[in-house]
């Protein structure tokens, strides 16, 4: 540790409501940064991690919190120290942005919904570094591309809704970056990206943090990703730093029972050797939801008569989900992944193709768990009325049977009973995602759509989900679709897993056999990305690999899939050089 820290944080106390003092989540936190230093914040949902964070610069105070205690010392470019706790409101704006750079936890809630994200990136070009004109909006496009957005050009005209939840992450992670932070504060900021996309953002970070001396305090739940980049780690628990210490010994010999259960609960991924033993597909059952020849397309561009062309986000799609089965699909964001998922619930109209659900089954409705908790909550509704939604729009009376499982259902979720009086806003992240799949779980569905369902929760309690779900298939017959970026957990829940690449299945099968013999060349890129503890000495590399356009010409159609079978339920799409 350097004589002149980059940022000195001592006793630092935070309190929210009418009496701060007395309803204090942070109870004295304290740390020192150097310049070009990372530091890991690890913790569970609720730990105080991103409040902290918040009060690094001051942005706690639009939340309602006020630091009660404590004092954060920020040394700035021309070398002056900076009493943030004591700045004023001008001050700050000129620190934010400038010397401290922040990603935040939720994309969708932090970009400017009216605006294009072309317009929003030069804007901090402009503000940070004086870039305007043409010149400010060559330096967006160059800033996407290197967080491997692609068609960069075309995207800069995209509005936030028009990208997929790990493309706005890398929107907000490229607004950071447009800035040149002294210090980055990152706030869960891959926790929507897949292992590829997730590699090369951690590849670019450390690229930037050798280039400029940039400092990161990186909040996380994934414990495995931290070790490959982190000098040092803090471990928080209800407010307190109760450990900290360099990465190595920490990880190696943890001092704190709570390190120790943070550890012992990181799911491990064995490429395939922990994959679901029970639910293996009966060849005689009838699928719950089939999937043929989908074609997904958004027209782009505006030609005399017609679209000058289309964005294929989904191309000849097809697969099966038997009753009580699990089937993942994973690939990089953008790939398709929830396009998909909105086709079979046709909350998008797709261009072609049959989607075809509960043949030869009671019709229950389709229940589905989004990416973006906060998005999908309505601010204005306590959690009571947001669990009784579905029950009421299924006109089932909001009764004593409906409050008695909306209370079974937060429990198995890991949630209070004083949850149901209690508003959106008042939970974490994390926490916010548990009411999510609760409310999902209301009408006891035939199908489950999961979209990066558990991506937002710590390493415990998405253990205890998980595990949840897995109970509940096994007891009501339940098939899932499985939608995520984390490896080790669909090795733990998945059947069967199909992988996407730029809106095509290029492998599916048995989960067992497609993790442990990964045939596709981006299978094979998915599977040696995944971060662990145990691969902590591995050193992220940025990937030259062009991310291909989805962009076609219009009236472009692709050549017919061809595929090869590699064992009993195993199939890999031939590759254009095959």
């Amino acid at each position: 540790m350097t004589a002149s820290p980059l940022l000195r944080v001592r006793d630092l106390r935070v309190g929210f409501g009418r009496q701060p003092a007395a309803n204090e989540v942070l109870k004295g936190v304290s740390f020192e940064l150097a310049a070009g230093e990372t530091l890991a914040v690890v913790g569970e949902s609720g730990s105080g991690k991103s409040v902290m964070a918040l009060s690094v610069n001051r942005l706690v105070d639009f939340g309602g919190g006020r630091i009660t205690g404590g004092g954060i010392e920020l040394c700035r470019r021309d070398g002056s120290i900076l009493d943030v706790t004591g700045a004023t409101e001008h001050d700050l704006r000129h620190v934010r942005g400038r010397d401290i750079g922040m990603i935040f936890q939720e994309p969708m809630t932090s970009l400017n919904p009216v605006h294009t994200i072309g317009r929003q990136i030069e804007e901090a070009f402009r503000l940070n570094r004086g870039i305007t004109g043409g010149a400010a909006r060559a330096a967006a496009r160059e800033v996407l591309e290197r967080v491997r957005i692609p068609d960069a050009k075309t995207r800069l005209d995209y509005f936030p809704h028009q990208l997929s939840g790990g493309m706005r992450q890398r929107v907000m992670i490229a607004m950071a970056l447009a800035s040149s932070p002294r210090l980055l504060i990152a706030d869960e900021p891959t926790t929507a990206l897949d292992v590829t996309v997730q590699a090369q953002i951690m590849a670019l970070l450390a690229e930037l943090r050798a280039e400029t001396g940039m400092a990161m305090i990186f909040i996380t739940h994934d414990i495995g990703l931290v070790a490959g980049i982190a000098d040092r780690i803090l471990v928080m628990q209800a407010g307190l730093a109760v450990e900290q210490g360099e990465t190595t010994r920490l990880l190696d010999h943890p001092e704190h029972d709570y390190t120790r259960h943070l550890l012992k609960a990181v799911p491990h991924f064995s490429a395939g050797q922990a994959t679901r033993k029970d639910g293996k597909r009966d060849g005689a059952a009838l699928p719950i939801v089939k999937v043929e020849g989908l074609v997904v397309r958004f027209p782009v561009g505006t030609g005399l008569f017609r679209p000058k062309g289309a964005v294929h986000a989904v191309d000849g799609v097809g697969f099966d989900l038997l009753p009580g089965e699990t089937l993942a699909i994973v690939g990089e964001s953008g790939s398709g992944k929830s396009t998909i998922a909105r086709a079979i619930l046709g909350l998008i109209e797709k261009t072609r193709g049959r989607v075809t659900a509960g043949a030869g089954h009671t019709r229950r409705p389709i229940q589905m768990v989004f990416q973006d908790p906060f998005a999908s909550l309505n601010p204005r509704l306590d959690v009571e009325s947001l669990l009784a939604e579905p029950a009421v729009a299924n006109r089932q009376r909001r009764d004593a049977g409906v409050r008695d499982r909306m209370r079974l259902l937060l429990d198995r979720v890991g949630l209070p009973q004083d949850a149901l009086s209690r508003y959106p806003h008042q939970f974490s992240g994390g926490q916010r995602q548990r009411l999510c799949i609760a409310r999902a779980l209301m009408l006891n569905p035939d199908v489950v759509v999961l979209d990066e369902a558990v991506s937002a929760l710590d390493v415990s309690v998405q253990a205890r989900v998980l595990e949840l779900l897995i109970d509940l298939q096994r007891e009501f017959g339940l098939a899932y679709l499985f939608i995520s970026h984390d490896m080790a957990v669909v090795e733990r829940i998945s059947h069967r897993v199909a992988v996407m690449y730029a809106g095509e299945i290029v492998e599916i099968g048995d989960a067992a056999a497609v993790l442990s013999s990964p045939q596709h060349s981006y299978t094979r890129r998915l599977i040696a990305a995944v971060p662990s503890v145990d691969r902590r000495h591995r050193h992220f590399a940025v990937d030259a690999t062009q991310v291909p356009s989805l962009v076609r010409p219009a009236g472009y159609e692709p050549a017919a899939a061809r595929w090869r079978e590699a064992g009993n339920d195993h199939r890999v799409r031939l590759e254009a050089d095959a």
